[in-house]
């Protein structure tokens, strides 16, 4: 009995996988390579949800995230922020690229805009998209909106909140949801305080939550459970976290 219960959880393992199809693009001559997933079963519930992956670029965890989502009865499109030939192979490059774009936060609104086009091609309703990011793709669901970009909500899971306080304060229309580890080593009070004053100044429909003994990558099971070295998993704070935006996307369907 139990080889078999083994057995056919592993079909079904293969067969939500075979969902997820590899999708070229391109920004000029920059190729793009993302990956999209259509629900099994769409209805009037049913999202678009664009995933930002973290500073590693497309990972494991991000194509695990879209295929719960499509489980969920939703959308997803993993976006390629960096470029088909261009994925870190460590974290010195992965901090260089994500640096990069944070400082060149235009090319980066572009290349969300890309993958959303996608996502939308995909199957999507235009009218219900909803950007999601981890880490530093949680900065860029902030960009998002801050780009003005058409979404319905972004959420950032323990993503970067900053940005060039040159750039000042414009107008912020999409729910805004921050899940946020409280105890985040690198995202300083500062940023917080003026994501915080942004937020309020837009007037915008925003929300922050902490989660208690939480660092940094608290959804990543890769990260370890270290929380001294400032990332580590957090398995409280990850099924809270997804329960917080599962409320928010039933709210979007009201």
């Amino acid at each position: 009995m139990k080889t078999v219960i083994i057995t056919l959880a592993l079909i079904m393992v293969t067969q939500l996988s075979a969902q997820l199809k590899t999708v070229d693009y391109s920004d000029g001559t920059q190729k793009l390579t993302g990956f999209s997933i259509a629900p099994a079963k769409k209805s009037a519930q049913s999202m678009g949800i664009l995933i930002l992956p973290a500073w590693m670029g497309i990972d494991d965890h991000s194509k695990e995230v879209a295929q719960k989502l499509a489980t969920e009865g939703h959308y997803a499109f993993v976006a390629d922020i960096y470029g088909a030939d261009k994925k870190p192979a460590d974290t010195k490059k992965a901090g260089e690229l994500s640096g990069y774009y944070k400082s060149n936060y235009e090319e980066y609104q572009r290349r969300i805009k890309l993958a959303l086009d996608k996502l939308v091609k995909s199957g999507a309703n235009k009218d219900k998209i909803v950007v999601i990011g981890y880490c530093f793709g949680g900065t860029g669901a902030l960009e998002a909106t801050r780009g003005g970009l058409p979404v319905q909500a972004v959420v950032s899971f323990h993503g970067g909140l900053g940005k060039d306080e040159k750039r000042g304060n414009g107008a912020i229309k999409p729910k805004v949801l921050i899940l946020h580890g409280a105890d985040d080593p690198y995202v300083p009070q500062k940023d917080i305080e003026a994501f915080q004053k942004e937020m309020r100044d837009a007037k915008a429909d925003w929300q922050m939550v902490y989660y208690a003994n939480a660092v940094h990558a608290f959804t990543e099971k890769k990260a370890g459970n270290d929380n001294s070295k400032g990332a580590a998993y957090n398995e409280k704070a990850d099924k809270r976290s997804w329960e917080h935006f599962m409320v928010l996307l039933d709210e979007l369907n009201k």
